[in-house]
């Protein structure tokens, strides 16, 4: 949790006093790149570079990232060589969702986000993470998803459930109607193709609600 004195601390600094797990996604960015250049400051080209990652699901290619205005051959190795050593060491296995908090750690570093990120889990029949995506991007109070958009990769991953999940940048994390409505259409698209909607999960940076919790499901 930040104080006053630590929101005015450089990333660097931040991470030297906190640690890295203290750091947003845009501050760790901001560290890896070191400067923006002239007209871009570096947090405006981490900005650019998160959309960028967040578009490919954390698995973009070093071609998207040199779309990149300013970002240059060196900062996107840096990048792309950052992402897949760490895909390598701290994602050797696959993780189990016993839980909610269990999937946090895949859904949260989305919780800063302006806008809202609609993600989804494929789960195994053991219930074990094969894959995390973001599933589309919406407004700043709402992000439009269709069934189809949900299951089109759980089924080439032959997933056994899913579960999803949305930030509120608002920082409630009631579920609203249409959240409640998106659930219940999604739950039953799982039955027809046998594969099971565990949770659907609304978080924010410091709260989340989840329907299974709740006896939603």
């Amino acid at each position: 949790m930040e104080t006053k004195n630590s929101i005015k601390l450089q990333p660097r600094e931040k991470l030297i006093l906190y640690g890295a797990q203290h750091l947003t996604d845009k501050e760790l960015l901001a560290i890896l790149l070191g400067s923006g250049i002239k007209g871009k400051n570096v947090f405006v080209l981490a900005e650019e570079v998160l959309k960028i990652l967040d578009g490919y699901n954390y698995k973009t290619s070093i071609t998207n990232l040199l779309t990149v205005s300013g970002l240059g051959k060196a900062k996107s190795t840096l990048i792309t060589a950052s992402l897949e050593l760490s895909r390598r060491i701290l994602c050797p296995d696959r993780k189990k969702i016993t839980s909610p908090a269990d999937a946090l750690p895949f859904i949260s570093h989305y919780s800063d986000r302006k806008q809202e990120h609609f993600l989804c889990l494929s789960l195994n029949g053991a219930h074990e993470v094969i894959q995390s995506r973001v599933v589309s991007m919406g407004l700043v109070n709402r992000t439009l998803v269709h069934p189809r958009e949900i299951f089109s990769d759980p089924l080439k991953d032959r997933a056994a459930a899913v579960l999803i999940a949305h930030n509120h940048p608002s920082g409630n994390t009631e579920p609203s109607r249409e959240d409640v409505e998106i659930t219940r259409r999604i739950k039953n698209a799982g039955v027809i193709l046998g594969i099971e909607l565990l949770d659907h999960i609304i978080f924010t940076d410091n709260a989340y609600y989840s329907f299974l919790e709740e006896g939603k499901i």
